[in-house]
C-alpha cells in the first residue's frame, strides 16, 4: 500500500473559499483515524452558528476528490459528489449543518467498487450508489451529535469496512498518479507518463478511478498547487512556475476562474 500512502504525502486538496464565507457560517475539517488516512483525506462540517438573514450560496472549488455528504438534521438524505472539472455552487437554506467525508483520489472507487465516471460533475443520492453506507448514516446520525461523535462513528464504520476490501493496486495507474502529483500537475500526458501502459488503458483507468481524463485531473492538481502557494498578484506576474502548461496569462486566468469561480486577483484578495 506504499502507493496509497504516497497520495496523502503528495497531495493536500483544499477548499479555500470557506475562509471567505459569510458571517455565522463555519467550516472545519478533522482528520480520520490514522488507519484511514491513506484513503480518507478528512471529515468536514459546514454549519451556521445562528440563522442567517438570507439563504447561503456555498461555492466548492475543483479539488480532484469525491465526497459523500448529508444534512445532520436529515441524515436519511445523503449524497455523493463526484470528481468535478469546474467549481460547483450549492444554494443552501439560511440554517444548516452539513457533514461530509472527502476521499483521496481513487479511493472511493477502490473502496466501494463503483465507476467514478458514472457520477462525475454532479451529485447522486448515496442510496443509489452505495445503499449500505446510506443506511448506516440514516440510522446512526442525528443533529445532537458533536463533531467528536461524528468522527468516532465514521472511524469505526470505515475501519470495519476496509477489513473486507480487496484493493486493485495497479502500479501503472499509481505510477502515473505519482508523476502527476510530484510535478504539481504540469505534465505532458503523451511524453511524461510512460508507466508501461498504453494511453487507451490509462484513459480507462483514470475514468474509472478518478472520474475524468488524465489531462483534466492534471489541470485540477496544478490549480490546487497554485491555491496552496497563495501567490500575490506580483508573484503571479513574475513567477513563470504558475504559468507552466498554460498558453499565456489570459489562458491561465480563464482556467483558474473555471475551477474556482472568480479570477486569481479576487481569489487571493490582493
Amino acid at each position: 500500500m506504499r502507493e496509497f500512502a504516497e497520495i496523502r504525502k503528495l497531495y493536500s486538496p483544499i477548499q479555500p473559499t470557506v475562509k471567505q464565507s459569510a458571517k455565522h457560517v463555519n467550516y472545519v475539517e478533522f482528520l480520520p483515524d490514522l488507519r484511514l488516512q491513506n484513503y480518507i483525506y478528512c471529515y468536514w462540517q459546514l454549519q451556521t452558528s445562528q440563522t442567517l438573514d438570507e439563504p447561503f450560496h456555498y461555492r466548492v472549488v475543483a479539488d480532484g476528490c469525491i465526497d459523500m455528504f448529508f444534512e445532520l438534521t436529515d441524515p436519511a438524505d445523503s449524497y455523493v459528489m463526484g470528481f468535478c472539472k469546474k467549481y460547483t455552487e450549492f444554494p443552501l437554506e439560511n440554517t444548516f449543518n452539513y457533514i461530509g467525508v472527502r476521499f483521496l483520489p481513487t479511493m472511493f472507487p477502490q473502496m466501494f467498487r463503483v465507476n467514478a465516471a458514472e457520477f462525475s460533475n454532479r451529485y447522486e443520492t448515496l442510496e443509489s450508489v452505495i445503499p449500505a453506507t446510506a443506511k448506516f448514516i440514516a440510522t446512526h446520525f442525528d443533529n445532537g451529535l458533536s463533531a467528536t461523535a461524528v468522527k468516532s462513528l465514521f472511524d469505526r464504520y470505515f475501519i470495519d469496512f476496509l477489513a473486507d476490501v480487496e484493493f486493485d493496486n495497479d502500479h501503472r495507474l499509481y505510477g502515473a498518479l505519482s508523476l502527476i502529483l510530484k510535478n504539481y500537475g504540469a505534465v505532458q500526458v503523451e511524453t511524461d507518463l510512460d508507466t508501461g501502459i498504453s494511453p487507451r488503458q490509462l484513459r480507462r483507468l483514470f475514468a474509472y478511478y478518478i472520474g475524468d481524463s488524465v489531462k483534466t485531473f492534471s489541470k485540477v492538481v496544478r490549480f490546487q498547487n497554485i491555491l496552496r502557494a497563495k501567490p500575490s498578484q506580483q508573484s503571479l506576474r513574475e513567477n513563470k512556475l504558475f504559468f507552466d502548461g498554460y498558453y499565456d496569462q489570459a489562458h491561465f486566468i480563464k482556467e483558474f476562474k473555471n475551477l474556482y469561480g472568480v479570477t486569481p486577483g479576487r481569489a487571493f484578495g490582493r
